[in-house]
């Protein structure tokens, strides 16, 4: 699978970048809310179980849907992609997700590496539970409480095995709705021969009454071609379908 936990490429010049990253620095320090001797973090086992709670009620596990999604791949430092692709994805319950390439250009590796990370999102559909971000996969631990706009809880999750549809990194919880808005990490397993690192960002939005990712970033390197930078922006969702639209 190819990259993005969850955003925005990270291609920068460091000379540019570095007086804006301090001043960001001191925002962040401002707006993460630091825990003292009278204030402790909140409940890391209310928090998951809250989170899980709400996963399993998320009618996005059993209402169809469908989104038109747009990637586009860059090479290196290259500021234009090598390749734009397509895609229609189809979800219909409780675990069929097909996809379908509805327009390619540019170099023909990028409309590959779509394919390799569509075909990897299907299979994990099909796994079910087996796959999702709960204590029967993953072993949780606090970090901080953010607030840009909407407080959240950031939590590392750690992988409980080996699995190339697990990730070893961090989630941001909403306080209030206790839903994932953001995930960030590495598979816990390589998830091909072809695929040496890859750093993956999913965003999540509400479609429809259900919450599903609308985003995706990965930044993967590959074996003899060198770093390529993956984004992946929902740009159309549809009414849910009919369980009579599955493919």
């Amino acid at each position: 699978m190819f990259l993005g936990h969850y955003e925005p490429s990270m291609r920068t010049t460091l000379g540019f970048f570095l007086p804006t990253f301090i001043f960001l620095a001191t925002v962040v320090s401002s707006s993460q809310a630091p825990f003292t001797a009278e204030t402790k973090p909140p409940d890391l086992n209310l928090i998951v179980q809250r989170l899980e709670d709400v996963q399993h009620q998320d009618p996005a596990e059993s209402r169809p849907y469908e989104v038109t999604r747009e990637y586009k791949v860059f090479r290196g430092y290259d500021r234009q992609p090598t390749s734009e692709v397509m895609a229609q994805i189809n979800f219909v319950p409780p675990d069929a997700k097909t996809y379908r390439i509805i327009q390619a250009r540019g170099n023909s590796r990028g409309e590959k590496i779509v394919r390799e990370l569509l075909d990897r999102e299907t299979e994990s559909a099909k796994k079910g539970h087996a796959s999702e971000i709960s204590r029967m996969n993953y072993d949780f631990a606090f970090l901080r409480q953010e607030n840009f706009g909407v407080p959240e809880y950031v939590l590392r999750i750690v992988p409980k095995r080996k699995d190339k549809y697990l990730l070893r990194g961090q989630i941001w919880v909403d306080a209030s709705t206790f839903r994932i808005r953001r995930i960030e990490g590495v598979p816990a397993k390589s998830p091909s021969f072809w695929v040496k690192d890859i750093h993956i960002t999913l965003q999540y939005a509400e479609l429809g009454g259900m919450w599903v990712p609308v985003s995706f970033d990965a930044i993967a390197t590959v074996r003899l071609l060198g770093e390529y930078t993956l984004t992946g922006l929902n740009i159309r969702n549809s009414e849910p379908l009919s369980n009579g639209h599955a493919q």
